[in-house]
Formats: structure tokens, C-alpha cells, sequence
């Protein structure tokens, strides 16, 4: 194993030349083209290790514009890879080919701060993660643990984005699967995401009626002041339950001071620790929009939805990340873990009851900006401890996980 992870190390250089290279790529969530591209070259970088390949179309998805209309958009498709489908051992790697800067983002080129930190987009988030989890396959291939474990890997363009087409991928290939690694940035100083919080992005529009300002105030219906009080009583529900959190973040209205706004849209965000608590908020909302939607002259309408659900820590999952600290200490990285409010395709995983560690990728931080960075030093690091993690899970030094997961079930 010393020798298979010291050809690792060898490849390093490797590494930081091809996320350059992708990072290069714009593939912004709704950037088709450039999503294209990505699979391309991924492609290419997978195919040493002669995988069976699959691609998965996504459905379209709905969006709201700011003004309220309702239009459709394209998810385009996943990439599945794997091999050996029907061994005992089975593992689900996951991570996303699409980052948050669209094609005509200011953000567009690798740069480096110093020796060892390259700013650019996706090189954390999350090309640099597909290059460990490539990394780390091709060393446990070259292993003889290889043959006795299947593994797939599941690449999605919409992450970013929510998941919301590729979740039911996520869900039903999890059930295939007996742990999951998923490859979103460890924090810069090395720590793993545990704990993480639910979330769901909403849309509420309000319509009224227009009219003049001055000659005909009265018989309008002021949209932009009735979404003023709906955003109180979205504001009002934080802390209607332990760690549930609403965000009022974007709002829009109106087009013209001397006009009575007949639309109003506000977008939302919500986090939640535990899964029974999207009922309750799901139920304050729909009461939300009975409520304000009975004024008259008015109507209030909805979109969106709970499309991450919390990540609690079952037995399983604790199991599995005491295993993968242990693979750290063997190679001399601490691995430590903090609760996080933010989501993955790890909260997908968990929901479809696969335990799993969800940030397995490269150090780095700042992520979502144009501030993005990566260490990167641990690109080698990360794909060493991931090449461990799977000869271990082969070798059967994790079947106490699978037996927790097991009695679970």
C-alpha cells in the first residue's frame, strides 16, 4: 500500500496542472456548453480506468424570473462510472461537474496568491475534489484489494443549484451502495463537515392591482406592502424550532414610484436540524399563503421546496467517520469534524439511509466566490486518504459499519 500511495504523491504535479486546466472551463449550473465540455475532459481523465459509463438526462427544471413568471429550465445530464456492480463491497462516490459562476461571471481564471494557494473558480468546489476521488481510484485499482469491491461514481451538473434533478439519481443509487464518499472541500485547516443542517430554497409571489398613485390610489391593491408583512411572518418562524432559521434574501416589486405595484416577490431560504421539522414549517407556510391570499383584491402563490433534508449522524455514519480518522492517523493527517449548516449531496445520501463522509476533497475555502482557493498541497494528502479508505473498506475493516447499517434497515 506504501508503494501504490507513494505513486500517488508522484502524480501530484499531475493534479494542480489539470485543475488548472478545468478550472479554465466555465461550467456555471446553467451553462450547458461548458457543462459539455467538463464531461469531456472527465472523460478522458477516467478512462484508464476503463469504467462502464452511463449517462443520466435530468428532467427540466422550474424556475421563477423576478418578476414573478414561471419559466423552465435545463438541468442537463449526470455521468455515471463504475465497475464491478455485483461485488459484495459496494461504494458510491458522488460530486458535481457545475460550479456557481455563470458564463458571464467577472470570475473566470486560476491565479496564484502564493506557492501553495490557487485561487480560481471551482478549484475547490469541486474539480479539484473529482481529481482527488480520480486520484485515489487509480491507486486502489493498481491495489489487490481491487477485484473483491464495486465502485460507481456519480458526477451531477446541478449541485449547485440544489440537486433538485439529479436528487431522485442520488436516492436511488444509494440504495446500491454500502457507504458513500462524496468530494466537497474539507475546510482549509482539514476539517470534515459531520452534522449538517437541512435546507430548502421558495418563492413567494404576490399579486395585486395597479393603479395611479395619486389619481387612483385606492382602487389599487399595493402587492409590495402586503409581501412586507408576509416576510415578518416568514421572519417570525426562525426559532420555531430549535436551529430553524429563515432567510428573507432577495425582493423584488414594483416599477415606478408613482405606480401601486400590482407584483411582489421575495425569495426565501430555510435551514432545519431535524427531518420532522419540515412538516411544521411546511404547515406555517401553507397557512402563510391562506392568510394573505384570502385579502382582498389579492392572491399569493408559492414555488419551491425542502430539497435537502437534515443530515443527522446515525450509528453507521459515526462508525464509518471514526474509521476514515483512523485512515488520517495512519497517515499522519488529523481528521477532526464540526456540525455545519450547509449542504451536499451528503444530506441526499444520508436521506436514502447511506452513511457517509461528505468532505473528502481538497483543503481550500472561500468557496461560492471569487475568492475561491485551494491548498494545494492536499491534493496528493486528500487522494492518499481516500486510496486508504477504500482498501480498508475492502479489506473488511469497516464491516462494522455495514453491520450498524444493516440493523437499520
Amino acid at each position: 500500500m506504501r508503494a501504490l500511495l507513494s505513486e500517488v504523491e508522484a502524480r501530484q504535479q499531475e493534479m494542480v496542472d489539470t485543475v488548472i486546466a478545468w478550472s479554465r472551463v466555465n461550467s456555471g449550473s446553467r451553462n450547458l456548453d461548458g457543462l459539455a465540455a467538463m464531461e469531456t475532459l472527465i472523460l478522458e481523465a477516467f478512462a484508464e480506468l476503463e469504467p462502464e459509463i452511463e449517462f443520466i438526462d435530468l428532467p427540466d427544471g422550474e424556475g421563477v424570473t423576478p418578476s414573478g413568471d414561471v419559466i423552465i429550465n435545463k438541468n442537463g445530464r449526470c455521468i455515471r462510472l463504475f465497475k464491478r456492480p455485483d461485488a459484495n463491497r459496494r461504494v458510491l462516490m458522488t460530486g458535481h461537474t457545475d460550479t456557481v459562476f455563470a458564463i458571464d461571471h467577472d470570475f473566470q481564471e486560476p491565479k496564484w496568491l502564493d506557492d501553495n494557494t490557487l485561487n480560481g473558480p471551482g478549484v475547490a468546489d469541486m474539480k479539484g475534489g473529482i481529481l482527488v476521488m480520480l486520484n485515489a481510484l487509480k491507486a486502489f485499482e493498481a491495489s489487490p484489494y481491487a477485484l473483491s469491491t464495486g465502485w460507481e461514481v456519480i458526477l451531477s451538473p446541478d449541485e449547485e443549484t440544489g440537486s433538485l434533478g439529479s436528487a431522485v439519481v442520488l436516492a436511488e443509487r444509494a440504495v446500491a451502495a454500502d457507504i458513500g464518499m462524496t468530494y466537497e472541500p474539507a475546510l482549509a485547516d482539514g476539517t470534515l463537515a459531520g452534522a449538517r443542517k437541512g435546507s430548502g430554497n421558495f418563492v413567494m409571489v404576490v399579486e395585486g392591482k395597479a393603479a395611479h398613485a395619486g389619481r387612483e390610489f385606492f382602487e389599487g391593491r399595493n402587492a409590495v406592502v402586503l409581501m412586507a408583512e408576509i416576510i415578518g411572518a416568514l421572519s417570525a418562524l426562525t426559532n420555531g424550532k430549535p436551529g430553524l432559521t429563515v432567510n428573507p434574501a432577495v425582493v423584488s416589486g414594483g416599477v415606478a414610484p408613482n405606480v401601486v405595484p400590482d407584483r411582489a416577490v421575495c425569495r426565501f431560504n430555510v435551514r432545519l436540524e431535524q427531518p420532522d421539522d419540515a412538516g411544521w414549517f411546511e404547515a406555517r407556510l401553507a397557512k402563510i399563503v391562506e392568510q394573505f391570499g384570502a385579502r382582498d383584491g389579492f392572491s399569493v402563490r408559492l414555488h419551491g421546496g425542502i430539497n435537502r433534508p437534515p443530515k443527522a449522524i446515525s450509528k453507521a455514519n459515526q462508525l464509518l467517520m471514526d474509521a476514515i480518522a483512523d485512515c488520517g492517523a495512519e497517515l499522519g493527517i488529523k481528521v477532526d469534524y464540526v456540525a455545519t449548516g450547509g449542504c451536499c449531496e451528503g444530506n441526499n445520501l444520508a436521506a436514502a439511509g447511506l452513511p457517509n463522509v461528505d468532505t473528502l476533497g481538497v483543503r481550500g475555502g472561500l468557496i461560492h466566490s471569487a475568492d475561491e482557493f485551494v491548498l494545494v498541497d492536499s491534493f496528493a494528502e486528500r487522494a492518499k486518504l481516500s486510496a486508504l479508505i477504500l482498501m480498508a473498506f475492502a479489506a473488511g475493516a469497516l464491516d462494522d459499519v455495514l453491520a450498524a447499517k444493516s440493523q437499520k434497515a
